[in-house]
C-alpha cells in the first residue's frame, strides 16, 4: 500500500535528524556557490605593469609624473599612439635653434595652470620653414606625412613638405606607438599666419608663452581658435575651463578671429565676447 500524500502546501514535521542533515548539505551547497560568486580581494601589490600598465599622469606645466591613472595609449589604424610627455618634448626639441612650441591640449593645460583631463597625443607646432628641424633632432626615428590628410606616407630625408601638409607623426621604430605630432603652420615676413584664414595673423614673436620650467606653448587663444574649427567634446571642456584665464585683450582677439574666419554666428562667439564661462 502506497501512504497517502499530504495535502497541498502542507508542511510535515521533521525529524532533528533530518533537520540536521538538510541544514548541512544547504550549507555546503552555499559555500560552494560563495567562492564562485564572491571575488577575491583584489591585493594591488600581486599586480604588475603587465596587468594594468604603468599608473602614470603628466603634469602639464611641469612634465613630472603621479601615480594616479594610467598612460594614456590609443589604437589608429596605422598603429598605437603613446604620447611623449612635456618635459620629453623639450628635452628633444631644445637641441633646435627652430622656434617651436607645445600646443593642442597640453597647450591649454599650461595656459590654466593644470591638469583636467586625458590627452591621446602630444602636438609640437613649428613654422613651415623650420620643417627639417624635426629630422635633426630625431634622426633615428620613423617620419610620416599626412599627406595627403587622412593617409600616411614615410617622409624622405631633407624632403621639404608641400603646403598642403600640415601633421606629421613620429616614432622611435616600426614596432614602436607613436609619441609626438608636429604640425607646421604658415608665416610671412615675421608674421604667423593662419591656415584657416590668412587674414588672420599676428606678430611670430606673440603666438606663445613659456613655463616656468621653460617650456613654451602656444598662447589659449589661438588654441582656441584652431579648435573651434569643428569643436569635439574635449574642444568644449577645453573651451570652458580656459575662459575664466582669458584676459580681456585674449578675448577681444579670440572674438575677432571667430568672426572674421567662421562668422558672428559661430557658437562659441557670443560666449567669448561676453566672458560667459
Amino acid at each position: 500500500m502506497f501512504a497517502a500524500s499530504p495535502p497541498p502546501h502542507t508542511v510535515r514535521p521533521c525529524s532533528s535528524y533530518e533537520h540536521w542533515f538538510s541544514t548541512a548539505v544547504l550549507a555546503l551547497v552555499f559555500a560552494r556557490y560563495a567562492l564562485v560568486l564572491i571575488p577575491a580581494p583584489l591585493v594591488v601589490g600581486q599586480l604588475s605593469e603587465a596587468d594594468v600598465g604603468p599608473r602614470v599622469q603628466i603634469d602639464a606645466r611641469t612634465g613630472t609624473s603621479g601615480i594616479i591613472t594610467g598612460m594614456s595609449r590609443t589604437e589608429t589604424p596605422w598603429g598605437p599612439w603613446e604620447p611623449a610627455n612635456p618635459a620629453e618634448v623639450a628635452q628633444i626639441f631644445n637641441r633646435s635653434q627652430a622656434r617651436w612650441w607645445i600646443a593642442g591640449g597640453y597647450a591649454i593645460e599650461m595656459a590654466v595652470g593644470r591638469s583636467f583631463r586625458e590627452h591621446s597625443d602630444i602636438d609640437v607646432l613649428l613654422l613651415r620653414p623650420d620643417q627639417l628641424a624635426v629630422q635633426r633632432v630625431l634622426p633615428s626615428w620613423q617620419w610620416h606625412a599626412a599627406d595627403p590628410p587622412g593617409t600616411l606616407r614615410p617622409w624622405q630625408p631633407d624632403e621639404q613638405l608641400p603646403a598642403s601638409v600640415h601633421d606629421i607623426w613620429c616614432r622611435p621604430g616600426a614596432d614602436q606607438p607613436w609619441r609626438i605630432q608636429v604640425m607646421l603652420d604658415e608665416s610671412c615676413a615675421g608674421d604667423w599666419v593662419s591656415r584657416r584664414d590668412q587674414r588672420i595673423r599676428r606678430p611670430v614673436t606673440s603666438l606663445g608663452s613659456v613655463t616656468a620650467e621653460g617650456i613654451p606653448y602656444l598662447k589659449p587663444e589661438i588654441q582656441l581658435f584652431y579648435k573651434a574649427g569643428n569643436p569635439r567634446p574635449k574642444d568644449e571642456i577645453d573651451l570652458a575651463v580656459t575662459l575664466p584665464i582669458l584676459t580681456p585683450s585674449q578675448r577681444q582677439w579670440l572674438g575677432d578671429a571667430l568672426r572674421l574666419a567662421y562668422g558672428a554666428d559661430h557658437a562659441w562667439y557670443a560666449r567669448v565676447r561676453s566672458g560667459s564661462f
